[in-house]
Formats: structure tokens, sequence, C-alpha cells
């Protein structure tokens, strides 16, 4: 298992999730494309493109910072075209960047769904196919979106409908590509079960005393890890949730990824309870 050589394009991997993924792709030698927004610091968002590239290089990968806003279509066309010319191809891309709104029908302001639909939905298509061209010429080709099992219980919908659509369009796509790629690049989904300590939890959701009761982003970044390195044809069309993937890799120790061993785990969005019926099932 190794990507070494290999070249990712990760949208939103300026921190969190995203820059664990990279992280653990550049310890292989891997070439990574931190295609983000953020180019000066935020001290409610920590981490820029630069940053980003900077501990990608230190862990031993390759990197390039792209500015990228990923509503933007010229703007995403530069940044594959420019990843390409840079490493020669493209052979893994992650969709992670994401909006978030936590809120009811009457809460939810037209620009806040808008957003959410621009980023979650019509950026996931947009980098998808645009990065396309370059998977099909890859020895072995996967896309990812982080992006939930599609659990159609109506309590994902109704305390926060905007969100939980705008999400599962992602998971929509993937699943959806993999059929119409079948044979040509692997497409599936990647959810944690529990909260992740990022800046998403500290500033929506319990602040520091929530990131307790989280895993470390690194569990997500290992999970990606293990299904890149799985044969494309033989690994698409899945909604994998993160632990379930590094059981079956082996992993047994699970409080490593634990910000607070010891502390009960917040469980995540989406994930059906054992035994439960999604409209989509994982295989």
């Amino acid at each position: 298992m190794t990507l070494a050589g290999k070249t990712l394009f990760i949208t939103g991997a300026s921190r969190g999730i995203g820059l664990a993924i990279a992280l653990r792709a550049a310890r292989d030698g891997a070439n990574v494309a931190v295609a983000a927004k953020t180019v000066t610091p935020d001290p409610r968002l920590p981490g820029t493109i630069f940053t980003a590239a900077e501990d990608i290089e230190k862990a031993g990968g390759k990197a390039l910072p792209i500015a990228c806003d990923i509503r933007d279509e010229q703007s995403v066309e530069k940044a594959i075209a420019d990843t390409a010319a840079r490493f020669g191809g493209i052979d893994i891309l992650v969709n992670n960047a994401s909006a978030i709104s936590l809120t009811g029908t009457l809460q939810t302001p037209m620009k806040r769904f808008d957003l959410m639909n621009q980023i979650n939905q019509r950026g996931t298509f947009m980098v998808s196919q645009k990065a396309l061209p370059h998977l099909l010429k890859a020895a072995n080709p996967h896309v990812l979106n982080l992006s939930p099992p599609l659990d159609f219980d109506v309590k994902w919908f109704a305390n926060h409908p905007a969100y939980t659509l705008a999400k599962y369009s992602m998971s929509v796509y993937a699943w959806a590509m993999a059929a119409e790629f079948k044979g040509k690049v692997a497409f599936n989904c990647l959810w944690p079960r529990t909260g992740i300590a990022t800046a998403a939890i500290r500033n929506v959701l319990g602040g520091d005393e929530g990131m307790k009761a989280c895993r470390k982003p690194e569990i997500m970044g290992d999970a990606a890890y293990a299904i890149f390195n799985r044969p494309f044809r033989d690994c698409t069309g899945n909604f994998f949730i993160d632990d379930e993937v590094l059981t079956a890799e082996g992993t047994t120790n699970f409080d490593q990824y634990a910000v607070s061993p010891g502390t009960p785990l917040m469980p995540d969005f989406f994930v059906p309870a054992p035994g439960a019926r999604t409209v989509v099932g994982r295989s």
C-alpha cells in the first residue's frame, strides 16, 4: 500500500479533515494540490493554503497551494489544469469542501441556502466533472466525497432541511457517478461515526468542551488512505464509515484517535442505527 508519486486534488484542504487526508498521503511521498479559499489567516479558522502546503512538504510530500473558489468555473478549471501541469496528471480527487448551517426553514437566509448548494452540490459536481478527463487516464483513479450514507429517516431533515439536502447531494453524485463510470473511476463516500475535532465543531456545535467528545481528523485521513489503496474496479459505490474501514484493515485501538480518551463520543449526524435500513445501502 503506497501513494508514492500519486497526485491528489483536495478541496478545502487548508485545515481539518481535508488536511488530515493530505498529510497521510504526504507521508508516502504523494503530490497534493491544496485547493481552498483561505489565503490569509482567520482567527476563527486556523490554517491557510500556504501553511497546509508547508505541513505537507514537512510530512514528505510535494504540495501545490491553489487559491480556488469551487463556486467559480474558471477558478476550478485553472486549478485542475495547474495541478495536472505541475504533477503530470491527477490520480485522486477528494471533494471535501462544504458549507453548513444547522438551521430550520424559517431561520435559513436564502444567501446561506444558496451558499450550501453552490459549494456542496454544484461545487462537488463541477470539480468532479473538470477532474474526470485526468482521472480517466490514471492507473488507479479514485474520487472520494466527504458525505454521509443516504439515510432518509425524517429526523435528519426536520431540524435543518436545507443543509441535509445540500449535503446528501454530494452522496447522490458519488452514487450516480459510480454507476456512470463503473470500471473506469471509483466513486465513494466517507463519513465519520463520531464528531471530528474541527473548526466546525468548535464554532457551530460545542466549543472546546464539544471537541473533547470528538475523534481527531487523523481517523478520516487513515480511512481515506485505506480506500485509495484499494483497486478502483473493486471499490466503488460505497458509503463508508471511518471506523468500519479501519476495522476491516485490522485496526483495534480507536483510543488513539480520541481527543479525550474515556470521554463519551458525540455521534455524528446521518449515521444509521445498527440494522437500520438506508435508501442506498453500504457495501
